[in-house]
């Protein structure tokens, strides 16, 4: 990555950018579907670990966002990769995104291990279980203001992918973010040739420009 070249690296930096975007997007309805669906039943202040589940569920939207924005701008970069304002603008964003998709990740692993110890029982904390302790694998006698079927096992089968598509990107968004630092000729990418062919490449533009607009006006 700090090697980027800039005739096949502004294509994958696009392939990359691609990438993201649709990642966002699937984490993003993922995270919608298990709000609208689940969380937002059991969303109240006063419980601690719902509210720790929606807090990562919120991240996790969020994060979907975010990717879908750094994967325009790295589209947007790798067709005008010599503006140093998109660039810093993807050194910004990139590293952004990876801070947020890993925390994503991580509240997601976390809200996972929690309902699978407790076997889901954070999930029916709406429910009246005066009688009977309910939890979402063995519903006894709940009487929940919402549907408990299947709860539990949809809850995990959306919440293990998210934190799979998390993952991902935070490692596209390193990806992005290495390449921003080699397009600056910044560390760890110092060393990195790619700066300088870039500012040759746009002296040597801005030269012919000059000399045709000479050409052109007879009076120069």
């Amino acid at each position: 990555m700090c090697t980027f070249d800039k005739d096949k690296g502004p294509r994958r930096l696009m392939k990359k950018g691609l990438t993201l975007i649709l990642v966002g997007h699937i984490n993003f309805i993922l995270g919608a579907i298990v709000h609208g669906n689940v969380l937002r039943h059991i969303s109240k202040p006063s419980q601690h670990i719902t509210t720790e589940y929606t807090v990562a569920n919120i991240i996790s939207v969020t994060s979907g966002l975010l990717s879908i924005a750094s994967g325009i701008i790295a589209i947007v970069v790798s067709r005008n990769i010599h503006l140093i304002k998109l660039q810093l603008g993807l050194l910004i964003v990139s590293f952004l995104n990876a801070l947020l998709s890993a925390a994503c990740c991580t509240g997601l692993l976390l809200a996972i291990g929690i309902t699978v110890a407790h076997n889901g029982q954070g999930l029916m904390l709406g429910c009246n279980d005066t009688q009977v302790p309910v939890n979402a694998r063995s519903p006894v006698s709940a009487q929940c203001p919402f549907d408990t079927t299947r709860i539990y096992e949809t809850t995990l089968s959306l919440w293990v992918p998210c934190a799979i598509l998390s993952a991902l990107e935070v490692g596209l968004s390193l990806w992005c973010f290495i390449v921003g630092l080699a397009l600056r000729g910044l560390a760890p990418c110092g060393n990195s040739y790619i700066k300088e062919q870039l500012e040759e490449e746009a002296e040597s533009s801005a030269n012919s420009q000059r000399l045709m607009g000479q050409r052109l006006d007879p009076d120069a």
